[in-house]
């Protein structure tokens, strides 16, 4: 009888363990964050340029792109494009399990009042801020003016 018991008050403690998983286990993690597919266009103009990334959030739980900051830009704003008009906005949403893609045509960033006119072959340090988890730091290389992300040209 001792055996069963033993065994049974074993089973009970790993029933209960389970059912505590903290934010490290499986399937229960808030958002998992990382960037790719960044990159500008070389600016036609020496005091704005556009920007293109994509945020991937792996975690259970969405974020929201608060700010993005970088010392090339006196300001980086963020813009949605809605029925072919271009508007700021404060903020995106990173979905859980989801993208939020930035791309010409559609979202973008803006970076107003550059310190110098970016050139192809250069790379741009940006800082991302989100509303739950830590800041990231991107490294943006400046593309070609007419650089399309789907040939790689």
């Amino acid at each position: 009888m001792t055996g069963v018991a033993a065994t049974g008050a074993a089973l009970a403690g790993a029933l209960a363990l389970v059912g505590c998983g903290g934010s490290g286990a499986p399937g229960s993690s808030g958002a998992v964050l990382s960037v790719g597919a960044s990159y500008m266009p070389q600016p036609v103009t020496a005091d704005m340029a556009a920007g293109f990334l994509t945020i991937t959030n792996k975690g259970d739980t969405k974020d929201e792109l608060t700010s993005v900051t970088s010392d090339a830009a006196g300001e980086i704003t963020m813009h949605e494009t809605a029925g072919g008009a271009m508007q700021e906005v404060g903020s995106f949403e990173v979905p859980a399990h989801g993208q939020l893609v930035f791309k010409s045509g559609g979202n973008h960033l803006m970076f107003e009042k550059l310190k110098r006119r970016p050139e192809q072959g250069d790379t741009i340090t940006l800082r991302l801020k989100f509303a739950e988890s830590g800041p990231l730091t991107v490294e943006m290389p400046v593309r070609s003016a007419t650089y399309n992300p789907s040939t790689g040209h």
